[in-house]
């Protein structure tokens, strides 16, 4: 089990390799003629700036030696991976749709997994300059002003200062705001949204890109999550920790349990989550 000091010196990097990602995504972000889009055998996009996301912190994380399971190197077999007690869980680019709208909710996720559990996560979101942080049993924090930065070089306590610890907003608010993914709703979530809206007539639904969501959750920015859409376990791995370590909660849907990770198919369950003052 790595300890407070290994999680110390491990956070440099996992914060510079988002960042530094971030960076290459802006890069081509900035031109929609360099995209370079095409599709994966799932039939979702995949652009430049996923390919150069991905080599980007696989360049940077591997003089950790920490072993890397990412969206963009998914065809690693299950025998290869599944006694690893240490590993990071990637997407270096969460939200391509988004991405490819030119709406600016894209984010680059990275999850430090032992013994297939998530114990220090980063969401970064370039085109906000924002950055979530956090260590299981360690909170989880909101640093602001981190622009995109291909040299990125923060010590740990460049990393810390000024950052500001999760939830920002205790929630106490008249209508409950619910988050809904902006491109992958589905009739099962409109359904959930009315069976909520049954109990709850007031209550505002937001739509949202990527694993920003999570974020906004654990800001207490909105109060529910409900995804009944595919999604993948690098999709939200760093998310939930971020949401949890803020009070906050994800849970299996309809069976209520908690997600698994490093299993043999790759996909999560439907899920909700709850910010931590939530009242739905």
């Amino acid at each position: 089990m790595i300890n407070d000091k290994e999680r110390k010196f491990l956070l440099p990097p996992l914060f510079n390799a988002a960042v530094r990602a971030g960076a290459a995504i802006m890069e081509v972000y900035k031109d929609s003629s360099s995209y370079e889009v095409s599709l994966k055998s799932d039939r979702t996009p995949i652009t430049l700036a996923d390919r150069l996301a991905h080599k980007t912190i696989r360049e940077y994380l591997g003089p950790t030696r920490i072993p890397i399971l990412s969206e963009e190197g998914r065809e690693l077999r299950y025998e290869e991976r599944r006694n690893w007690e240490l590993f990071w869980l990637v997407d270096p680019l969460d939200g391509t749709v988004e991405f490819l709208k030119g709406n600016n909710e894209f984010t680059v996720n990275i999850a430090l997994m032992e013994n297939n559990v998530c114990v220090g996560a980063v969401i970064y979101v370039p085109y906000f300059a924002k950055m979530y942080v956090a260590g299981r049993g360690a909170s989880s924090y909101l640093k602001e002003g981190v622009a995109p930065d291909a040299a990125a070089d923060y010590t740990y306590e460049q990393i810390v200062s000024g950052w500001r610890r999760l939830p920002l907003f205790d929630g106490s608010r008249e209508r409950q705001r619910v988050a809904v993914s902006r491109s992958h709703q589905t009739p099962e979530t409109h359904e959930h949204i009315e069976e909520l809206r049954r109990r709850w007539p007031n209550l505002e639904v937001v739509e949202q890109g990527s694993s920003y969501k999570f974020c906004l959750l654990a800001e207490g920015t909105v109060d529910y999550y409900v995804r009944t859409s595919p999604t993948y376990e690098w999709d939200t791995a760093a998310g939930e920790l971020i949401l949890s370590e803020a009070g906050g909660q994800t849970r299996s849907l309809p069976e209520g349990r908690e997600l698994r990770y490093n299993e043999e198919d790759l996909h999560n369950p439907w899920f909700v989550c709850r910010a931590k003052c939530c009242r739905l």
